[in-house]
């Protein structure tokens, strides 16, 4: 661009246009042959004046459209950064195939075959105990013994009360044959024999009460001697010397057998249909950890508990050395196989509606879209999902009610990774590295090995 001399902004002010004018004026009147170069002279002047202003105002027009387009483009870019700041950060899942058969390790508890708690029959004072806790006793042997001596001064009055009866119906036994023989003679009436037989009815019956009463009592004074009603070990012992008992009162001892040990299980109804009578399962117990214990199932009950939603299952578990204790946590190893082909996601990717349970899923353009699904088993952290979703589904983990169908959003990998996702993951990274060692001559490998191994030793220095 051609560079415009301008003139001093001073020469351009009133006092010294009216100065110059003036003096031009002189000038001219002086010098009348130089008005026409002083004219000359004012129209250059001008003619630059108007120069630069139109320089100046094109100049201003250019500066204001490289503005506008500066400003646009900057609307524009921040636009963009606003969108892209604005898009909802989601973490993301995969759902795994379900296993078919599953090792479903359940609690238990181990009991005795047969337990049970002796109490005492007869009222008394415990005169001695024969055995307490941890001995092994057998059907019939005497445990504890009982004093009661009123039991024995009934028992003598009921024996004696038993022998007037016995002789009463004797007498009435012999005067019925008098009045039998006395009624063929016609000595007495037919009424009056009848009544003789009632005496002999009656004290027959009386004979009998007493018996009755005298067997009782007898009873009673064998229940006086505790005896075990089974083979097994005394595992509590509740009385002692000198304590007074009553019928039906605290527990004396408590007794059970130990071989072999009773095992009950509830199984989840999506398995109950597949435990059999006659199957073995495996015992595990926290403190034999080395022990192969084996359980038979015995019994398998008929229904479903409507308040677990499961059936009972008894095992059999042999305990001929008696080492495995009644009462001990166990837990039972069973393989069964639900028969259902189910997906096992997080449950944090549940969300709960009126009409049941549902996902978000992210499809290939990163946009949101709410599946309802079908429920299968809770397994803790992860549920079973039996329909609604596909495997190559992505799901959001722990996702905003904010959220709407088609919303575009960005995805973060959840740290939590699922079986699948690992499964896939590790799949990925064997192909990765198979193909890399194929690519690798074996110099290649052997460098970069050691130089592996010296960035470890380096690091480690470090």
């Amino acid at each position: 661009m051609t560079n415009l001399k301008v003139p001093p902004i001073a020469a351009f002010s009133g006092n010294s246009i009216d100065a110059n004018s003036n003096a031009s004026a002189s000038s001219f009147d002086a010098h009348p042959t130089s008005g026409h170069s002083v004219a000359e002279s004012h129209k250059h002047t001008l003619k630059y004046a108007k120069g630069t202003a139109l320089v100046a105002l094109i100049l201003l027009i250019v500066a204001v459209g490289i503005r506008a387009l500066v400003n646009y483009n900057s609307s524009e870019a921040l636009e963009a950064h606003n969108s892209a700041s604005l898009l909802r950060t989601v973490i993301i899942a995969h759902a795994a195939p379900g296993e078919l058969v599953r090792n479903v390790a359940l609690p238990t508890t181990l009991r005795g075959y047969t337990e049970t708690s002796i109490y005492a029959r007869s009222n008394g004072y415990l005169t001695a105990w024969h055995k307490s806790i941890g001995d092994f006793v057998k059907k019939g042997e005497l445990l504890a013994t009982i004093d009661a001596p009123e039991q024995e001064q009934e028992l003598a009055q009921l024996k004696a009360a038993q022998q007037q009866i016995s002789a009463r119906l004797d007498l009435s036994r012999l005067t019925l044959k008098r009045w039998e023989s006395l009624r063929i003679r016609d000595g007495v009436s037919q009424q009056e024999l009848e009544e003789k037989r009632s005496e002999v009815i009656q004290a027959q019956a009386d004979l009998n009460a007493a018996n009755a009463n005298v067997k009782r009592v007898e009873q009673l004074e064998g229940f006086r001697r505790i005896v075990a009603p089974f083979n097994g070990v005394i595992t509590r012992r509740g009385v002692e010397v000198g304590d007074l008992v009553s019928a039906g009162g605290k527990e004396l001892f408590a007794l059970t057998q130990t071989d072999p040990l009773r095992l009950s299980i509830w199984v989840p109804q999506v398995y109950a249909s597949d435990v059999k009578i006659g199957e073995h399962v495996a015992i595990a117990l926290n403190e034999l950890p080395n022990a192969q214990l084996t359980a038979t199932i015995e019994r398998v009950a008929g229904g479903i508990d409507a308040q677990t939603r499961s059936r009972q299952v008894d095992l059999i578990l042999p305990n001929p050395d008696a080492t495995l204790l009644p009462g001990a946590y166990a837990e039972v190893n069973i393989k069964l196989s639900s028969g259902v082909e189910a997906l096992i996601a997080p449950a944090s990717t549940l969300m709960s509606t009126d009409e049941g349970f549902r996902v978000a899923v992210v499809d290939a353009n990163n946009q949101i879209a709410f599946r309802p699904i079908k429920l299968g088993r809770d397994l803790g952290r992860e549920v079973e999902i039996l329909s609604g979703i596909a495997p190559t589904d992505t799901l959001v983990v722990s996702p905003s009610d904010l959220l709407v169908e088609g919303e575009t959003v960005k995805t973060l990998a959840w740290e939590g990774k699922t079986s699948g996702d690992q499964g896939r993951k590790n799949k990925e990274t064997k192909t990765r590295v198979e193909k890399k060692n194929e690519q690798v001559p074996n110099d290649e490998k052997t460098g970069a090995a050691k130089t592996a191994v010296g960035d470890k030793r380096l690091s480690a220095i470090q």
